[in-house]
């Protein structure tokens, strides 16, 4: 009896010291939770840092997870308990790939501390890769001449207005080479090549000077001119210019506004449902001019050869109404469709009014 007393005591001293252990905390204290990794290279791949913390409790820690606030912040963590007083690191490292300029992140710390969750930051500035002179002349034209770009964007551009940029190129070959343009038939372009005979290794400059009031068209527009090297046309590799030719109405007077055409449409969308393949959609759009003097319509223009447009009548004056009678060529086409059709006007407040056919193209049996 004596012995079953004394083994009963025992075992809830024992308990009661178990107890008493698992009423403890752990802590978790980072000697520091900010790191300023200064300027980094993109191209240097990742940037480390160990952000190093003491267990401050007296209970085992356990670091449950670690997150960042970006894909580009990867963080490692100890996967085993740290016992009281000892330390030990969370390694983050940041790939600063692809993302020049400042930056901030945050990696947050979940534990079984006092502290369940705990912020670390991140920051530091990239510097941009430098590209080599084969990254800048990228594009080849013929075999002999590399191009920084070979397309021009003059975006909008206005009459009475001319625009100039400038296609550079490198001569990638070991001889040297004689540069011109054939640009037959596009009098609204001047093109300058500067130097028209290129050393080997050494750049030249296509120098381009768009004349909208020559273009004698309107909306957008793409052109494409055709390089000659050594007297030899360079056919499968075209230059091109682009822009969006518009009248420039910011110089009109408030009485001139108010005096201005302006257009509308009884519907700018037409829905034709579900449509036979075999069958072509028609449909009448009602333009008027709602204004106080005459609106001209000065283009009409289908999103595809498979839609035709004709007016009837390209001046209207105010009160007056016209058809824009559409047709889409539905042979060829199935499912979902929607043709859009821009019609440029005079109208200062909406020169370019957007019409669309939308529906289904049903396959016929």
């Amino acid at each position: 009896m004596k012995k079953f007393l004394s083994f009963a005591f025992l075992a809830c001293i024992l308990g009661s010291g178990i107890a008493m252990a698992q009423d403890g905390k752990s802590g978790i204290t980072f000697k520091s939770t900010l790191y300023d990794y200064g300027t980094l290279k993109e191209d240097d791949g990742v940037a480390y840092h160990d952000f190093t913390f003491t267990n401050t409790g007296n209970s085992p820690l356990i670091i449950q997870r670690v997150t960042s606030s970006c894909g580009c912040t990867t963080p490692d963590w100890p996967k085993e308990p740290i016992a009281p007083g000892k330390t030990s690191e969370i390694k983050v490292g940041y790939n600063p790939h692809g993302r020049p300029g400042p930056f901030t992140k945050t990696i947050t710390v979940f534990s079984n501390s006092e502290t369940p969750s705990l912020v670390l930051q991140i920051k530091g500035n990239v510097a941009p890769h430098v590209k080599t002179i084969d990254e800048i002349y990228r594009i080849p034209v013929g075999d002999n001449l590399r191009f920084e770009k070979n397309h021009i964007p003059f975006r909008r551009m206005f009459l009475g207005s001319t625009y100039t940029d400038t296609l550079k190129f490198m001569n990638s070959s070991t001889e040297t080479v004689k540069v011109a343009v054939n640009a037959s038939g596009m009098d609204f372009l001047k093109i300058n090549v500067v130097p028209e005979s290129v050393k080997p290794k050494e750049f030249g400059n296509i120098i381009v000077t768009y004349i909208p009031d020559k273009r004698n068209d309107w909306g957008f527009l793409v052109d494409r001119f055709v390089l000659v090297v050594n007297g030899q046309p360079i056919n499968n590799a075209p230059l091109s210019v682009s822009g969006s030719i518009e009248e420039d109405f910011s110089k009109l007077t408030q009485k001139e506004l108010d005096s201005a055409p302006k257009i509308s449409v009884d519907n700018a969308v037409y829905d034709f449902g579900d449509h036979p393949d075999n069958e072509n959609v028609n449909h009448n759009f009602v333009i008027k001019n709602e204004g106080k003097s005459d609106l001209i319509i000065r283009k009409i223009k289908a999103s595809c050869g498979c839609t035709t447009v004709t007016p009837d009548k390209e001046i209207l004056k105010p009160g007056e109404t016209t058809n824009i009678q559409a047709s889409f060529r539905t042979s060829g086409y199935s499912g979902r469709q929607s043709k859009i059709i821009t019609i440029i006007t005079n109208d200062p407040k909406n020169s370019t009014l957007i019409l669309r056919l939308t529906g289904n193209v049903v396959k016929s049996k």
